[in-house]
């Protein structure tokens, strides 16, 4: 092993990998004197601080202590709604995918003991929200010492934003419109400036949110929501429409929203996780008839080098960008259900709650 971390009581364990009936094995490593702090979701919308063992390592993975996680839209409607989780209780530590953290031990040449690192794990595989994750090499990024943990942190949502920005086409001099003001909205005002845009309109009920949008690059804010934040865009742009349109609120009413905001032949941005796994409603009529192009964003832990996230580090360690207004709140693992409670309830100034270990 690489990075010799050690623990009395460490055991080598055989197991049959899945799906091999046997034939195949797989060797771990078992820590079972070890527990750890995680979130667990039991049920929708419940969800606790639980003392697990420590997870097991295999061959080419990571085991990271977590030093700050964050919560993310999507946590939110995958803990409240039970999008993309199909049994309960969910495992310990799931749905996080949003960490920093520090090597312990490594089965890969790439990372060793002491190691500051971003994880930035596939959604449906993220174990952040526990004091330890054993997390595959792909799905690390080495960090920089000296800036501060809960910037770094950040890294992982631009990371995100800079990735599906990509696949826009040109956005200097256009108008674009962003639904909703929470971290992945603010990363967005700042990212469309960043590409030209003439013109950011945001929309967004919550005051607190509003004023930091402004810092971020936003030139106007609609202060109502449905059909009223609707009128209030098209009267903005002469009755056309925004050329760009990101919808990062996540439910089905802002979904359907966004093809009402864009302009014909516009770009729609569907950043926003849908509030359960059930099918969504959708108009496909407005879309059809405004020939508007649409996608999806899925896959930034997939890119090559993990370029995008390394973007995210070097603009939040440049300067390029000031993330510090966007973790407005941290709360102890211990205390994880006040935390989704905050992060849900949008009161006191909040914009993103941080967990700590």
């Amino acid at each position: 092993m690489v990075g010799a971390w050690r623990s009395p009581g460490r055991l080598p364990l055989t197991l049959d990998a899945p799906g091999s009936k046997g034939n195949d094995k797989l060797e771990v490593t078992v820590i079972p004197d070890k527990s750890m702090a995680a979130a667990q979701a039991v049920a929708k919308g419940d969800v606790r601080c639980v003392e697990v063992p420590l997870p097991m390592t295999s061959p080419g993975d990571v085991l990271v202590r977590t030093e700050m996680a964050s919560i993310c839209g999507s946590d939110l409607h995958m803990v409240g709604y039970g999008w993309a989780i199909s049994n309960w209780p969910a495992p310990a530590g799931h749905p996080g995918h949003e960490a920093v953290g520090t090597v312990v031990e490594s089965q890969s040449d790439r990372f060793v003991e002491g190691n500051l690192v971003l994880t930035v794990p596939h959604i449906w595989r993220s174990m952040c929200f526990a004091g330890y994750q054993a997390v595959d090499e792909p799905h690390l990024l080495k960090l920089p010492a000296g800036t501060p943990v809960q910037h770094l942190l950040m890294a992982q949502q631009l990371g995100t934003v800079i990735f599906a920005a990509k696949r826009l086409p040109s956005v200097e001099g256009q108008t674009c419109v962003v639904v909703g003001q929470g971290s992945a909205g603010l990363f967005w005002d700042c990212m469309l400036k960043r590409m030209g845009a003439g013109r950011v309109i945001v929309i967004e009920p919550v005051k607190s949110r509003r004023d930091l949008a402004t810092r971020y690059g936003a030139d106007e804010s609609v202060d109502v929501v449905g059909q009223a934040a609707t009128d209030a865009v098209l009267d903005l742009t002469d009755g056309n429409g925004a050329d760009v349109v990101i919808e990062a609120v996540g439910s089905t009413a802002t979904l359907n929203q966004a093809f009402d905001l864009v302009r014909q032949d516009g770009h729609v941005v569907l950043f926003g996780l849908p509030e359960s796994d059930e099918p969504v409603p959708f108009r496909f009529e407005t879309f059809f008839k405004k020939r508007a192009n649409a996608f999806t964003v899925l896959g930034a832990q997939d890119e090559a080098g993990l370029t995008s996230f390394k973007q995210a580090v070097d603009w939040i360690t440049s300067g390029h960008i000031d993330v510090a207004p966007v973790l407005t709140h941290t709360k102890s693992i211990e205390q994880v259900r006040d935390a989704f409670e905050l992060a849900t309830g949008r009161t006191d100034g909040v914009v993103k709650v941080g967990l700590t270990f």
